[in-house]
């Protein structure tokens, strides 16, 4: 099972983004999705950004994955 985490894009060089989730960045590859700027929110799975994500739908995804990891 694939868990999909929100990563935001912090920077773009030709088909390349660096991504960060909570202070960890990544690259990613952007060949699969068009139209990304910085500062948006994607879906990563095996390197490849694979859809653009609704920045209020990441904000609300990241929440709830911090409130799971802190439950008991």
């Amino acid at each position: 099972m694939c868990l999909a985490i929100p990563a935001r894009v912090t920077k773009i060089e030709g088909n390349m983004a660096t991504i960060e989730v909570g202070g960890v960045t990544r690259s990613a590859s952007l060949m699969l999705v068009t139209d990304v700027v910085v500062g948006d929110y994607v879906i990563v799975h095996a390197g490849f950004a694979i859809h653009r994500v609704d920045p209020e739908e990441a904000q609300e995804s990241l929440r709830l994955l911090r409130e799971l990891a802190t439950a008991e």
